[in-house]
């Protein structure tokens, strides 16, 4: 069982999308399991062959338990994923029948073909879209669906997620930060003027469903920025840092239901900035709407937090163990500006940075932000 942040401890097995003897490649979905952050797509990381199942659907075990061995390539023998520790007792059957989910999730692999319509729908009513069987031309699923799915009691062994356990999760998480990690907080309030006159004039080149957004240059001004500080990237582990090669940037995402999930965008620093905002979008809606892998829930280096669109000024977030800073953004505001020598009106925003004092300080906090700054006066070589 992945661990899935820091605030997970356990989490349910809902369905099994490989079988014994299926064929396995790194990066494919394995499995979805339950937890305070919704149904999560399971990755498995080795190639080889499934050879046996070891806990079965609707089956709730701690994280770290062995879920199921993998003979990997050029192995004579099984041997489980990466990454799990050995679990001698785990409460389930040795080989338990695998129930296929209901209905039936397609080709092994598969993403599910949803309609906008469908997509809204299912976000407003609060409905699993993997559990929406789709009637439309090849299995699309429909407005209909969605809604013949929320007038249908939530099936077993799918429970929709419950806003209270989530805050409750992520408030022991937050107390563990707070009581365990020494914060400094720094902020600074940035001109974006010459950020948005750059992407008005590169949105009036694009076609409207590639434009960008205001938060995509934010977001990639940190992932290149974070480079000159590579202290504020990183994860704590035991008694030291580890800081990481990879920008791996989380992006806190509200959900419409209550709670909130900050999945990564891999190597953010490397996306040109088209890219980007696509897996920005991509990101959004597969964590309102159900699908985000573990790997995104469980390796961001370093997370995002804005709350403009809420008309927030400043924000000064908590450190998610174990990663090392959070980074806040509020919104951008028009405000009198000094440039050269004379009051005008200019678009700010106010960064923030809350940081672990065991691996930096407010001196290295200040060139990091100072970077985010310099690289925003210059959009274009993003």
């Amino acid at each position: 069982m992945p661990i899935l942040g820091a605030d997970m401890t356990a989490g349910t097995l809902v369905a099994w999308r490989k079988q014994p003897g299926d064929r396995v490649s790194r990066g494919d979905i394995i499995a979805e399991v339950e937890t305070e952050k919704g149904l999560i797509d399971v990755e498995v990381f080795a190639s080889g062959v499934l050879e046996r199942i070891i806990v079965a659907p609707g089956v709730t075990v701690p994280t770290g338990t062995v879920l199921a061995l993998i003979r990997e390539d050029g192995l004579a023998g099984a041997t489980a994923a990466p990454g799990a520790p050995p679990s001698p007792a785990v409460p389930s059957a040795p080989r338990p029948p695998v129930a296929p989910p209901a209905p039936p999730p397609g080709p092994p692999g598969s993403r599910q073909r949803v309609s906008p319509l469908a997509r809204q729908a299912a976000s407003r009513l609060g409905v699993d879209l993997t559990a929406v069987r789709g009637t439309g031309p090849g299995g699309v699923i429909r407005l209909e669906d969605v809604e013949a799915a929320a007038a249908r009691p939530a099936a077993a062994g799918r429970p929709r997620l419950d806003p209270g356990r989530m805050r409750q999760t992520i408030a022991a998480a937050m107390t563990r930060a707070k009581r365990e990690i020494p914060h400094y907080y720094l902020a600074h309030t940035m001109d974006m003027h010459r950020a948005l006159a750059w992407l008005a004039a590169e949105n009036a080149r694009r076609p409207v469903p590639e434009r960008l957004l205001a938060n995509v240059l934010l977001l990639k001004a940190v992932a290149v920025a974070v480079r000159e500080v590579p202290e504020l990237n990183g994860v704590w582990r035991g008694e030291r840092a580890e800081p990481s090669a990879r920008v791996h940037l989380g992006v806190a995402i509200s959900l419409r239901g209550g709670g909130l999930v900050a999945p990564a965008v891999h190597d953010a620093d490397r996306m040109p900035i088209g890219e980007l905002m696509r897996a920005l979008r991509d990101l959004v809606q597969r964590a309102r709407t159900g699908g985000l892998r573990s790997s995104e829930l469980s390796d961001p280096t370093l997370t995002v937090t804005s709350l403009g669109e809420q008309g927030v000024e400043t924000v000064f977030g908590i450190v998610y163990p174990p990663q090392l800073a959070i980074v806040g953004f509020g919104r951008i505001a028009e405000r009198p500006w000094v440039v050269d020598g004379a009051v005008v009106a200019r678009p700010l925003v106010t960064v923030s940075l809350s940081a672990d004092h065991r691996v930096s300080d407010g001196h290295r906090g200040g060139l990091f932000l100072a970077a985010v700054e310099r690289l925003l006066q210059t959009p274009e070589r993003l």
